[in-house]
């Protein structure tokens, strides 16, 4: 039987990884598919590797030379097949398991030439991974040829499509056999033959990194150079032979993204002699660039290219180590007419105003510290710290500065000197540091960090010199290596646990035991029948422990308002950070967290206490709920929406726990009591958090402002999405382009981004003058007093929001996608938002630039939002909620 995909897989000399790879082509969820395994002519055991696996669907091909590439085995593999679908693998990557079969799926269903998908890089050394350029791959679409959508050529990669077979052949699509990077030159003659091509965001290969970087001699690492500025040219010529002239500036943007910035991170590591060479070789190249490629690229590599351009070298090594790890700011920098200028000079092919380092707040200011002499004796590291102000932030704060590691803080006296910088000398005595009774293995690094009057801090790692040797000494038990890290080479401290400190960790397994949540729960139930009640103690908790929010917290204060004879104890997930410091708290989970959970007479949360564990007899039970009803809820949300008996069974044990249920309004009660077969108590009088934004806080604003850096005049928008179900802690959910939104409104407005507290999303440093990242801050009711609209999706606090009045503006361009495929809502938001559903950056700032108006505009729709959603509240619900609960039946706590 013809398989229905060939998958070519080529290896040399890689047995130890093969098996792998081969594995996750075999346990593909698409069965009918050949793999074709071309050996170029190893020496090690790959045919007895295959052999293991007895499998028909595996072909062996040996060539009869080592080829020296990758064209070649792929082209004899591409000859080989006999399926109508083609793929390409590499003998240490992998495919996901739905890979073939999805991308099949989707050619077929658009009739597309190829399908493209997302690259993840696992390491085998973290475990963890990272996507390939995220944003390239969404949202899933059908490209009418590259000419539509020529940001695709930054997907220069054979081995994460699937290809129609008779596409290649007819179109004669080959891998170069004398080129080294085959992929570029190949994916140029793709996109110049598709007509069509499909691109959808889930992974499909697993492109991995080896433990450690693999160490090549500097004339190797020179070769690879010139044949990756080949490749350049060759692709170019490829695009201008077809009639794609016009897209080969297009194509150059990859080059001067992803291709030259990997050497230029590197070159800190190199001889001034080896840079030389390196500028060389590709200032040619360099010269031939398409107008409009330097404009469009990162300044940072700009500066670099400019440097090379003009034979700057040592200039050229100084303006690397801003390239990779934490992004070294400049050593100087000039401020001209409103543009920032990298070094003395406002040369205009050094011009980084689009970085916006010159225009952050203090706590996100940047400063460069490098070490220019590093010596150890005994326990004590000596060292000089050159540091340079180029955004001259320390002459406009006064400011104290510290030099941490590992919880050792040495306090500095940075001496100016006449270049305008500053000369540090500081000793660490690394016997000081923060260790633990069980030791520490791991690393740290060096930071200098100045502190404001106000408590602001601003902080920076320090470079060393990359070529200064390990530095190892013997720590309380540990072995301490100081060295440098990273190509740009900043200051690392490493400790690894040794003697008895070693021998000790064994302890661990004892205490991962202990910690066994099953382990927990069989003693949590044995104690509840011998265990009493005490009816003045009360165990609240908001969000899992992430804080002291939300409803409860409203409720918490209501109680210590009245001086009700109460003990409140907070259940916390991480650390102090969110809880007022003097309540007592109790790690979730822990043997305490249990011992109380049994003992507490009453139980108060937000989300949910720990499924599994049943109520005590005689405690009562107050689930305040987090949000409103916008997206599914319970049975109707996707989690438990399948008619699988073990989830639902076990949410329905969790709500039957629940002696009464705050409500927000009507409108919650008609949804989420059915949603999640509750039939308790329902009290109805508000939700208590909306009580403050009701009544108002005069105060809030003031913090928010502080806190965040806000500065004077400038309007505030709450940018508060929601997360994705399909991407959850991606950060998939910030869709605004933050860059066009800070070219278009800084200077005007502050965004405070608020995402999820299940999302991971970090504000890229360019966009930090306008968007200040308040995930962490404490109490999001602050963040919407303080204020003057509210940027949203499908999050429930747009119901909270319209309990203010001001404007809410939606931004959902991918609703059709969230109410079917994700989540899923309950009411259609384009019919009864109470402000326009955007779907562009464009029509955003349009609506900001617009927004009274807008607002003015949408005044019925609001009104008819707040009379559905916040009817119940009143400002009154914390009071009437503890009367109604702590006070039931007469009796008082």
């Amino acid at each position: 039987m013809q398989p229905d995909v060939s998958v070519v897989l080529i290896t040399y000399n890689d047995s130890a990884r093969l098996s792998r790879t081969v594995a996750s082509v075999l346990g593909q969820s698409l069965h009918n598919l050949e793999v074709i395994v071309v050996d170029d002519a190893g020496t090690d055991d790959t045919a007895r590797v295959l052999a293991r696996f007895d499998d028909p669907r595996v072909r062996y091909i040996r060539r009869e030379a080592d080829s020296g590439g990758r064209g070649a085995p792929r082209n004899d593999g591409m000859d080989a097949a006999r399926a109508p679908y083609i793929m390409f693998l590499d003998s240490d990557d992998e495919l996901t398991r739905h890979a073939c079969k999805s991308l099949v799926t989707e050619v077929e269903r658009t009739g597309a030439d190829f399908a493209t998908g997302q690259i993840s890089r696992p390491s085998d050394a973290t475990g963890r991974a990272r996507h390939y350029h995220p944003s390239l791959y969404r949202p899933r679409r059908v490209v009418e040829g590259i000419r539509a959508d020529p940001a695709m050529f930054l997907d220069g990669f054979a081995a994460n499509k699937l290809y129609r077979t008779a596409f290649l052949r007819e179109h004669g699509l080959r891998f170069a056999e004398s080129l080294r990077y085959e992929d570029h030159a190949f994916t140029a003659a793709l996109f110049c033959a598709a007509r069509r091509f499909a691109v959808v965001p889930w992974t499909v290969y697993h492109w991995r990194r080896a433990g450690r970087p693999t160490s090549i001699s500097p004339s190797r690492e020179m070769d690879n150079v010139r044949h990756r500025v080949r490749a350049a040219q060759v692709s170019d010529a490829i695009l201008r032979d077809n009639g794609y002239s016009d897209l080969i500036g297009r194509r150059q943007d990859n080059f001067l993204g992803q291709d030259l910035r990997v050497y230029l991170g590197r070159l800190p590591r190199h001889t001034t002699l080896w840079v030389k060479e390196f500028a060389s070789v590709v200032r040619p190249y360099l010269d031939e660039l398409v107008p409009g490629v330097m404009r469009r690229a990162d300044p940072a590599v700009v500066v670099c290219c400019n440097l090379i351009r003009t034979d700057r070298c040592d200039d050229l090594m100084v303006a690397a180590r801003s390239l990779t790890g934490a992004k070294a700011p400049p050593r100087h920098a000039l401020r001209v007419d409103g543009r920032t200028y990298w070094g003395t000079r406002a040369d205009p092919g050094l011009d980084i105003t689009a970085l916006r380092l010159a225009e952050l707040p203090f706590s996100a200011s940047r400063i460069r510290h490098e070490v220019s002499e590093l010596s150890l004796e005994g326990t004590v590291v000596t060292m000089a710290i050159r540091t340079y102000d180029p955004f001259a932030v320390l002459r406009r704060h006064p400011t104290v500065a510290d030099l941490t590691v590992r919880g050792v803080r040495v306090r500095l006296a940075p001496r100016r000197q006449q270049d305008g910088g500053y000369l540090t000398r500081a000793r660490l005595d690394l016997a000081e540091a923060a260790l633990g009774p069980l030791g520490f293995d791991g690393a740290c690094d060096a930071r200098v960090e100045f502190t404001r009057s106000d408590g602001h801090v601003t902080g920076d790692t320090l470079l060393v010199d990359p070529k200064t040797p390990p530095l190892v000494c013997a720590v309380a038990g540990h072995r301490v290596t100081v060295a440098p890290e990273g190509d740009s080479a900043f200051l690392r401290f490493r400790w690894r646990r040794a003697g008895v400190l070693r021998q000790a960790t064994r302890l661990r397994g004892l205490r991962a035991l202990a910690a066994r949540a099953d382990l927990k729960l069989w003693v949590y139930r044995r104690m509840l029948p011998v265990v009493p009640r005490r009816r003045d103690l009360a165990l609240f908790e908001s969000d899992a422990g992430a804080g002291c929010t939300g409803n409860p917290k409203y409720l918490y204060e209501e109680i210590r308002r009245r001086g009700l004879p109460l003990k409140v104890c907070w259940s916390m997930s991480g650390d102090r950070t969110g809880f007022p410091p003097d309540v007592s708290l109790v790690r979730r989970m822990s043997w305490r967290h249990v011992w109380v959970m049994a003992r507490a007479g009453y139980w108060v949360d937000s989300h949910g206490f720990p499924l599994d564990f049943p109520k005590p007899k005689g405690t009562r039970y107050l689930q305040t709920w987090h949000g409103q009803t916008l997206k599914t809820v319970g049975y109707d949300a996707p989690a438990l929406r399948g008619d699988f008996p073990g989830p639902r069974e076990q949410w329905r044990d969790a709500v039957a726990r629940w002696d009464a249920l705050v409500s927000a309004g009507p409108e919650f009660q008609r949804v989420f009591v059915p949603s999640n077969g509750y039939t308790g108590v329902v009290l109805g009088f508000g939700s208590p958090r909306c009580d403050v934004l009701v009544t108002g806080d005069p105060s809030a604003s003031t913090r928010v402002r502080e806190a965040l850096e806000i500065p004077a005049g400038r309007k505030v928008l709450l940018y508060a999405p929601t997360y994705r179900d399909l991407s959850k802690g991606k950060g998939t959910s910030v869709r605004v382009d933050l860059d066009a939104l800070g070219e278009a409104l800084a200077g005007e407005w502050v965004v405070l981004l608020r995402t999820h507290p299940v999302e991971r999303f970090e504000v890229p440093e360019r966009v930090r003058h306008l968007v200040r990242a308040a995930g962490t801050y404490p109490e999001v009711n602050d963040l919407i007093l303080a204020s003057d609209a509210l940027l949203s999706d499908y999050s429930s606090i747009i119901c909270d929001y319209a309990c203010t009045g001001r404007p809410i503006l939606l931004y959902a361009d991918d609703y059709d996608e969230y109410s079917t495929a994700e989540r899923g809502l309950n009411y259609d938001l384009r019919e009864i938002a109470p402000g326009p559903v955007l779907e562009t950056t464009a029509e955003l700032i349009a609506a900001l630039r617009a927004l009274p108006s807008i607002q003015a505009g949408y005044a019925e729709r609001y009104k008819e939002f707040a009379t559905l959603f916040c009817s119940g509240e009143t400002g009154k619900a914390a009071s009437r909620v503890v009367d109604a609960f702590f006070h039931a039946n007469g009796r008082r706590p």
